[in-house]
């Protein structure tokens, strides 16, 4: 038991920084300092002193250049997966104490596509901050997948996305029902009915990127008609497909 205290005084395991760990865990996902930085809401400096504390204050090298990016050595993959761990027990701790308080406090970390960050969470999110003014709430944008593989890896505590959505030890519930609509300059002549794939067959089409959910549906609506969709520009913004459909380019 002596020699235990001693090994874990010497790792400074009685010490460990939950900022550092959660800094740590964000390199390796991201794979680069900056792009670590970018997400903690950090400079790039700021992570690279953490990073360097912690491999200080547990006398082992964590991280090791590959190419470009940054990859765990054999004890940062063993932390990693101890990291884990430690944030899962954390947030079941501050949940449980956040019961016995009258407020409603702690971290919630929201992933969605840049659609829905757009046009659907600012209210929800207006209203969630007037209700609960100490619950720190943070969102990030990504794809379907992305945010589905993240919620599973306990990245995130809460994913809203395009369905279909399917996974291991996910609770998925659908919230609304929006409908597809084509966008098309104001001069372009409208059938009296809904738009079909053949609609658009001879129309330059402006489209989701390869990979969203979105992009998925619309390529099965052309599939479901026997025609194959074929973009001459592919984005990840609704935004940026209005404007060049405003200006005319499809």
């Amino acid at each position: 038991m002596l020699g235990y205290h001693r090994y874990k005084r010497n790792l400074g395991m009685a010490d460990l920084n939950l900022t550092q760990l959660e800094t740590f865990v964000q390199v390796v996902a991201t794979g680069s300092f900056s792009a670590a930085a970018d997400r903690l809401g950090l400079s790039q400096p700021a992570v690279s002193l953490q990073i360097r504390q912690l491999e200080r204050r547990l006398g082992l090298k964590l991280l090791e250049r590959l190419g470009r990016g940054l990859k765990p050595t054999a004890a940062g993959r063993l932390l990693l997966d101890h990291a884990e761990r430690i944030q899962t027990a954390v947030d079941q701790a501050l949940q449980a104490l956040a019961s016995h308080g009258e407020t409603v406090a702690g971290r919630v970390a929201i992933g969605t596509g840049a659609t829905a960050c757009i046009h659907l969470l600012p209210p929800l999110l207006g209203q969630l901050r007037q209700r609960f003014p100490q619950l720190d709430v943070r969102v990030s944008t990504g794809n379907t997948l992305d945010v589905l593989r993240a919620v599973e890896d306990n990245r995130l505590d809460l994913g809203l996305v395009t369905l279909p959505a399917s996974g291991r030890n996910l609770q998925v519930e659908p919230l609304l029902e929006d409908a597809f609509v084509a966008l098309l300059p104001p001069a372009s002549p409208l059938p009296a009915r809904a738009l079909a794939p053949a609609d658009l067959a001879e129309t330059p089409l402006l489209a989701f990127e390869t990979g969203s959910s979105t992009r998925l549906l619309i390529d099965d609506w052309f599939r479901r008609a026997g025609q194959a969709s074929r973009p001459v520009m592919e984005l990840g913004s609704i935004e940026a497909l209005k404007e060049l459909v405003a200006a005319g380019l499809g």
